[in-house]
């Protein structure tokens, strides 16, 4: 009877674990049958990355992260299980991030990010000698709690030794003068606040009567451009107008050499002859004068020439 019970107990155990067996393998014919196994080899750190973290495509779950192992000194391999139905092509790329603060955790959860970076829609194959399709993987993208704040503690303390070597005897003295004298200023702005207030009211003048200024530069901008468009348009006719200048220049110097030598000329030969041809006919004319005085003193002249005639008897010199 005792003996019966124990077999029957042994039965009993045996079929307990053959049927649990047996669920097993069921499910894991139907969730191996949904999911499609990745595998991710990246030389990141993955701190805080676990068996069972989520896997998300664009901010939704598809998957699970199977199993995270070190197969180098920098070398670490994830295999994921993604959904069948995740849309998981050759553009896709794989980023290891962290979320803090969210409902699955205080201080946050590290888990797989899978975006699509191209336009190439062929399905991800494994590679040959490799067993499961590797997603490409690009830099991590989380820090963790401690690193966090062992950055800050270490940016305050670089803050705070700055201050303490600014804000020396010195630097505390020069900021006191600093604000001596701006106190001494605002000071003599207020004094002079009608000198101020004047000088604003003719700053204001000065610059409505810039207007009409303005407005004849503008005019005479405008002429100038009207001119510059003319020279433009009269080019041609300047270089000709130059060209012909040039040549004149040119043939000036021979016109102004002979014009010299006639001037020598006239200077050593005629005008020396002319001076002489004026003496003479200067003297001629004073001869004419005194023979015309003696002809009208003694007409006989004309007869009887100008020789005296002989005395007569009794006459004497």
């Amino acid at each position: 009877m005792n003996f019966s019970i124990e077999n029957r107990a042994r039965l009993a155990f045996a079929g307990t674990v053959l049927l649990g067996l047996a669920v097993w393998l069921i499910w894991h014919s139907l969730v191996s049958g949904r999911f499609t196994t990745y595998q991710i080899v990246t030389q990141d750190s993955v701190s805080g990355l676990i068996p069972g973290a989520p896997v998300e495509f664009h901010g939704v779950d598809v998957g699970t992260v199977n199993q995270v192992e070190l197969t180098g000194p920098r070398t670490v391999r994830i295999l994921l299980d993604v959904e069948k139905d995740a849309p998981i092509t050759r553009a896709t790329v794989a980023t290891i991030t962290a979320r803090g603060l969210a409902t699955r955790g205080f201080t946050g959860y590290v888990y797989i990010l899978l975006e699509d970076t191209g336009t190439d829609e062929h399905a991800l194959t494994a590679a040959r000698g490799e067993r499961y399709p590797r997603i490409p993987s690009t830099p991590s993208r989380y820090v963790s709690l401690d690193t966090a704040i062992m950055q800050v503690n270490q940016n305050v303390q670089v803050l705070t030794e700055m201050a303490r070597a600014l804000l020396d005897d010195k630097t505390i003295a020069s900021l006191r003068n600093a604000v001596d004298n701006l106190q001494q200023v605002s000071r003599m702005l207020a004094e002079n606040q009608e000198s101020l207030s004047a000088i604003i009211a003719n700053t204001g003048q000065a610059s409505e009567r810039l207007g009409p200024l303005l407005d004849s530069s503008n005019n005479t901008m405008k002429g100038l451009e009207r001119v510059s468009r003319m020279l433009a348009q009269k080019q041609e006719h300047l270089s000709s107008i130059i060209a012909n200048t040039e040549r004149a220049s040119g043939q000036l110097g021979p016109l102004l050499e002979s014009s010299s030598q006639t001037i020598n000329a006239l200077q050593l030969q005629v005008l020396p002859e002319a001076y002489r041809t004026m003496a003479n006919l200067n003297k001629l004319a004073n001869s004419m004068d005194r023979f015309t005085v003696k002809i009208n003193r003694d007409p006989s002249i004309l007869v009887r020439g100008s020789t005296p005639p002989p005395l007569g008897p009794g006459e004497t010199k």
